[in-house]
C-alpha cells in the first residue's frame, strides 16, 4: 500500500511539474503546427505563411546587403553635402569630429573619402602621390584585387605604403567588373567587383596642431577616366571637417529604398543571383520601380529594424560560428576582425562576423586583418565593463593600460554611439585620446583613461560620456608589436569607478 501511495505521489509531482514548465505556444509553434485538412492547409493560414516569408526575406536581405548599405549611405550622404563626381575628394583637413555621422570613424588620423562610378565613367586612373597610405574597396567593401600579378604576387585593396607602389606613388588603373577592352601597360591594374569604387586615404600626423603635411599629400591625388587626362574635370578637395554630413545607412524600412537604388545601378554578379532572387521576393528588381503597398512596407520596416538589432547583437556578442571572437579568454575585448579581410573560412563565409563588423564599421584591407608584428593595425572593441554589463553614459569608469603599450606607430582610444556607431558627441573637440595627445602616465609608466559624464579631476586623462546614452570604445593599435600578439601585454577590462 505504501509503495502504491508513493507511486501516485510521484506521478502527481511529475504532472504538476509538467504543467508548470509547459510554455504557451509561441509564434513559431503556431506556424509549425498549422493543420493540414485532407493534406492541404487552411486558406486562412496561407496568408500567415506568406507574411512570415516576406518578413524573413526582408531580414536576410538586409543582413546580406549590410556592407553595401553602409557604403551607399556614406556615398549618398557625402554627395549631398560635398558634390558628386570622380574629381570630388573630400578631406577631413582638421580631423573628423563627432558632428559628422559615419560608422566608427578614427578622429586621430586625416581621412579622405571618395566614390567612383565605373558604369558612368568607365575605367578610371588614380594617380597616387608619394607617401600616401590608402585602400580601394568595391561597394561590397571587398578589397579590389589586382588584375593578375604585380611583382610576382596578387594585391588586394592596399595602396601607397602597403601597396605595390611601396609609398613611391604611381598610377593605378581600375577596371569595371565587365570590362572587355584593351588594357594598356604602365599601370598598377586592378579590377573592381562592382561599378562603385570607394577611395579611402588615411594620413598620419605627429602633432595635432600640425595637420597640413598629410593634407598636402592627399591633395596631390589625381583621378580621371582612362585616356582623358588632358580633358578631365579638375580635382576639388572640400574640407569635410567644416560641414557636418549624415553618412549613416538606414536602420529602418528606408534601407530597402536605398538597396533598390544600389541594385538598380550595379553590376549583376552571377554569384549574387540567389540573393537577388530573395530581393525580388520583397519587390527589388533591377530596372523596375520599388513600390511596395502599405502593408508590405510596414512589414519590411519591421524586418529592417529587427535585422539592425541582430547586427548590433552580433557585434557585441559574437556567435558560436565566429572563431576568435574575443581577443582574450579572460577579458571582454571583442575582435572585430576574427578571420580575414573578406570574412571567409575554408568552406563558407563567416557571415555573422561580417554582419557585426559592417554594423559598426566600413572598409577592409589585408593590412587590417594581418597578424604581423609592426604591420597594419588592431582594433579591440569593448561594449561591456569588467562585470559584463553594458557601458552606460551616466556611470564613471577607468581603463588601465599597463606600461609599454604595444603600438609601434601610435595608439588611440575612441568612444562611439552604440546605436549609430558614429563618434559620441560628448562636447569635447574629439571623442578620443591618442599617443600624440601625450596622455598623463602613472609613475610606473602605465596609463589610466577615465570615462564618465564628469571630469575625474585635473591631471587625469578623461573622455566624456553622455548621461542617458550608452557608449562603446575601440582601442586602436597601429603597428602592433610582439607583446600584443603573444599576449604578454593585455589591457585591463573597463572597470566602474565609485
Amino acid at each position: 500500500m505504501k509503495k502504491v501511495c508513493l507511486a501516485l505521489l510521484a506521478a502527481l509531482c511529475l504532472t504538476a511539474c509538467d504543467q508548470t514548465t509547459k510554455l504557451p505556444p509561441s509564434h513559431y509553434d503556431r506556424l509549425a503546427d498549422q493543420p493540414y485538412i485532407e493534406s492541404y492547409p487552411l486558406k486562412a493560414d496561407i496568408g500567415a505563411l506568406k507574411q512570415e516569408l516576406l518578413f524573413e526575406r526582408g531580414v536576410q536581405a538586409y543582413l546580406w546587403a549590410l556592407p553595401a548599405l553602409n557604403m551607399y549611405g556614406m556615398k549618398e550622404g557625402s554627395e549631398k553635402v560635398f558634390g558628386k563626381g570622380y574629381n570630388v575628394l573630400p578631406i577631413f583637413k582638421e580631423r573628423l569630429n563627432a558632428k559628422t555621422l559615419i560608422t566608427t570613424p578614427n578622429s586621430d588620423v586625416i581621412y579622405a573619402l571618395g566614390y567612383l562610378d565605373l558604369k558612368q565613367d568607365g575605367p578610371m586612373v588614380i594617380e597616387v602621390p608619394p607617401g600616401l597610405q590608402g585602400i580601394l574597396d568595391d561597394f561590397w567593401q571587398r578589397p579590389i584585387r589586382s588584375e593578375g600579378q604585380i611583382e610576382g604576387r596578387e594585391w588586394a585593396g592596399d595602396v601607397g605604403l602597403p601597396g605595390p607602389d611601396h609609398g613611391k606613388g604611381g598610377k593605378y588603373l581600375i577596371l569595371p567588373p565587365d570590362y572587355k577592352g584593351p588594357v594598356p601597360s604602365g599601370y598598377f591594374t586592378y579590377r573592381s567587383g562592382t561599378y562603385g569604387v570607394f577611395v579611402f586615404w588615411r594620413g598620419f600626423f605627429k602633432d595635432p596642431k600640425q595637420l597640413s603635411e598629410p593634407v598636402k599629400v592627399m591633395e596631390q591625388t589625381r583621378i580621371y577616366p582612362l585616356g582623358q587626362e588632358a580633358t578631365a574635370r579638375s580635382m576639388v578637395f572640400p574640407d569635410a571637417s567644416t560641414t557636418p554630413a549624415n553618412m549613416l545607412y538606414p536602420q529602418d524600412g528606408y534601407a530597402f529604398d536605398m538597396l533598390s537604388r544600389f541594385i538598380d545601378h550595379e553590376y549583376v554578379d552571377p554569384t549574387d543571383m540567389e540573393m537577388r532572387g530573395i530581393l525580388a521576393g520583397v519587390g527589388i528588381i533591377q530596372s523596375k520601380p520599388f513600390a511596395p503597398d502599405a502593408p508590405t512596407r510596414d512589414l519590411l520596416d519591421k524586418a529592417a529594424r529587427t535585422a539592425a538589432r541582430m547586427g548590433h547583437v552580433l557585434a557585441y556578442q559574437p556567435s558560436a560560428m565566429v572563431p576568435n571572437g574575443l581577443y582574450y579568454a579572460n577579458r571582454h575585448w571583442i575582435n572585430p576582425f576574427p578571420t580575414n579581410a573578406t570574412f571567409t573560412a575554408d568552406t563558407y563565409n563567416v557571415i555573422d562576423a561580417r554582419t557585426g563588423f559592417f554594423t559598426y564599421a566600413y572598409s577592409t584591407s589585408p593590412g587590417m586583418a594581418v597578424n604581423m608584428e609592426n604591420i597594419g593595425a588592431k582594433y579591440p572593441a569593448a561594449y561591456m565593463d569588467a562585470d559584463g554589463n553594458f557601458l552606460r553614459g551616466s556611470q564613471a569608469y577607468v581603463l588601465h593600460l599597463p606600461p609599454d603599450i604595444p603600438a609601434a606607430i601610435f595608439w588611440s582610444v575612441t568612444v562611439y554611439d552604440p546605436i549609430t556607431g558614429s563618434g559620441l558627441d560628448n562636447g569635447q573637440p574629439f571623442p578620443s585620446l591618442n599617443t600624440m595627445d601625450k596622455p598623463v602616465q602613472n609613475s610606473d609608466g602605465s596609463t589610466d583613461i577615465y570615462f564618465g559624464p564628469k571630469s575625474p579631476g585635473a591631471g587625469k586623462n578623461w573622455i566624456a560620456t553622455v548621461p542617458d546614452k550608452g557608449w562603446f570604445t575601440l582601442f586602436r593599435l597601429y603597428g602592433p608589436t610582439k607583446a600584443f600578439f603573444d599576449q604578454s601585454w593585455k589591457p585591463d577590462d573597463i572597470k566602474k569607478v565609485n
